[in-house]
Formats: structure tokens, C-alpha cells, sequence
């Protein structure tokens, strides 16, 4: 199975590489990426979207590439759109035109968090920022453009690559006792390598069976749920394993750590269609940042 992924740095590629070159899963077969950046491709480019994917002669299309600066969107709204936005439906256009499933990866950030449950995927949409408006409207693209496709919305991803959360912990644990971390906001921690196992059992399922309840939106996240500060807690109690020094979490609120992008009080996303439909469930974040974090602190061989 060949897959195209738009992106060549981000989180969910590099553990898609990741995952391919470690592990050959017989309900996946042998999977072959084919990372796609700028400039061969450009997302705001609808020309250099097309002839890269057509050039790439996949199988399947994941489109991971993003704008993600979620503060810096508040200023480069028109940007974020153009590539979260408009990029994501010239890849639904090609994968279309090509005639191969398409999976799209959305965000929490579609949500308000207003609601005291975990939200479905039947929900009212209502972002609360620039960032979380110009990914709405990349999903809304890629269902009116690509039948053949499914939209993943995941929230809170870490991983042993790229800026994330667990990286920058363990940095600031590096020379600080005390980190102030935000205590009031709930959602589920989840592993890029976790989403990147799910991804090749969707994108095989894809593939093989053309059902259309295997396509529209679905949410794809960890097991468990979580404030920031409970996953502070846990990176730096299992840093201790590693040899590192004790690290206190000083829990505080929202409005103690004041962002330009107002974030979702409740970005929880329940999994379970994805699990009835896909029969795909993601491993608790507790055992996944664990991993994460061995990994970073033992070596990529961990």
C-alpha cells in the first residue's frame, strides 16, 4: 500500500515513517510513505497539490500537513485559512480526481469545549479562534469534495518528534522544580505513534472496501482523559524512572496563563464510532506517554 502524506516534518508523518520502517502488521501489509512538502507541494498552491499527488501514483491520501501556530492564526487568519482551509480541499480535489480514499486530520479545536460531555461527531460545530475556524472549513472542503474520504479529528498529540507538550516538559524539567502548568482544561492526550497505527488500519480498510459508512467524520483520540497539568505530573513521574530530578506541578487556571487564541475548557472527543465502525481503539494515554517518553529519554532503539 503506497500513501501519500502531504507534509514532510510534522508529527503524524514522522510517525507514520516511523511505524512503517519498525513494524509490518498483517492487517496493514506492506506500506509504503511518500512524504510531500514545499516546495514540490504546497497546500495553498491548488496546481502543485495536484500534480504532486498525481505524480506520487498512491494508493491512499493522507493529508497531515497544516497550519498549526494556534496563537499566531489570531494574526494570520487569512493564511491559516488558505492553507487549512482552501489546502485542504485542493487535496480533497485531487484525491477525487484520482480516484483514491482520502483520510483528512481535523482538530478538537472545531468545538467550543461549552459542553460537560465528551463531544461526538454529530455535535454543533463552534470554534473559538482563527485556527479552529480555518480547520472547520477544511473539513466542510474535503465532504463536499471527496465523498471517498475520512475526516480524523484528533486533540492534545504528542510524540517523540517536533514541538509538542512532552518535549517541552521535559525541557523546562531540565533546570526548573516547579512548572506552572494550566489545571482547568480536559481533553485526551494521544499518542502521534498511536494515530499512526490507527491510520494505516483505516487507510488499508479504505483501500479494500468502499462501504460508504467507512468514510465521513470520525473522532480518533486516547483512551482516558486528562487536564495539562495531570499530564505534567505524569511526564515528570516517569522522567524519575530515567535518573531525572523531581519536577512539583504548580496547577493553575486558563486565565493565570492568558493566550491570544482562547482554547476549549472541554476538548474530550469520544472514539467510540471509530471503534464500531473501524473497530480501531487507541491505547490509554497513561501507557502511550510512557512510551513517549522512554523514548526520548532512553533512545529511539527504547
Amino acid at each position: 500500500m503506497r500513501i501519500a502524506v502531504t507534509g514532510t516534518q510534522g508529527q503524524i508523518v514522522s510517525c507514520l515513517r516511523d511505524r512503517v520502517s519498525r513494524l509490518r502488521d498483517r492487517a496493514t501489509g506492506e506500506a509504503e510513505i511518500v512524504a510531500l512538502g514545499r516546495p514540490l507541494l504546497d497546500l495553498s498552491d491548488r496546481e502543485s497539490v495536484r500534480a504532486a499527488l498525481r505524480e506520487a501514483r498512491c494508493d491512499v491520501i493522507v493529508n497531515a500537513a497544516a497550519y498549526t501556530a494556534v496563537d499566531k492564526a489570531e494574526q494570520e487568519e487569512a493564511l491559516a485559512m488558505r492553507v487549512n482551509g482552501e489546502g485542504a480541499g485542493h487535496v480533497a480535489e485531487a484525491a477525487a480526481e484520482l480516484g483514491v480514499p482520502l483520510i483528512h486530520f481535523s482538530t478538537d479545536y472545531v468545538f467550543d469545549g461549552s459542553a460537560v460531555r465528551p463531544y461526538r461527531e454529530d455535535d454543533a460545530t463552534a470554534p473559538l479562534g482563527a485556527y479552529g475556524h480555518s480547520k472547520l472549513e477544511g473539513e466542510r472542503r474535503v465532504a463536499a469534495l471527496c465523498p471517498n474520504a475520512a475526516i480524523l479529528r484528533t486533540a492534545w498529540v504528542y510524540s517523540p518528534f517536533g514541538a509538542n507538550f512532552v518535549r517541552t516538559m521535559l525541557r523546562l524539567g531540565e533546570t526548573r522544580e516547579e512548572v506552572g502548568v494550566v489545571a482547568d482544561q480536559l481533553g485526551n492526550p494521544t499518542s502521534a505513534l498511536d494515530i499512526a497505527d490507527a491510520t494505516l488500519l483505516v487507510a488499508a480498510r479504505l483501500r479494500r472496501n468502499d462501504a460508504p459508512e467507512l468514510r465521513g467524520t470520525f473522532h480518533m483520540t486516547g483512551a482516558g482523559e486528562a487536564s495539562w497539568a495531570d499530564v505534567a505530573e505524569a511526564i515528570f513521574a516517569h522522567a524519575t524512572k530515567h535518573g531525572r530530578a523531581p519536577v512539583r506541578v504548580r496547577r493553575i487556571t486558563t486565565a493565570d496563563y492568558p493566550t491570544p487564541a482562547r482554547r476549549p475548557a472541554n476538548s474530550r472527543l469520544d472514539s467510540a464510532k471509530l471503534s464500531r465502525i473501524h473497530g480501531v481503539a487507541l491505547p490509554d494515554w497513561r501507557a502511550s506517554l510512557a512510551h513517549c517518553v522512554d523514548r526520548l529519554l532512553a533512545g529511539p532503539d527504547h
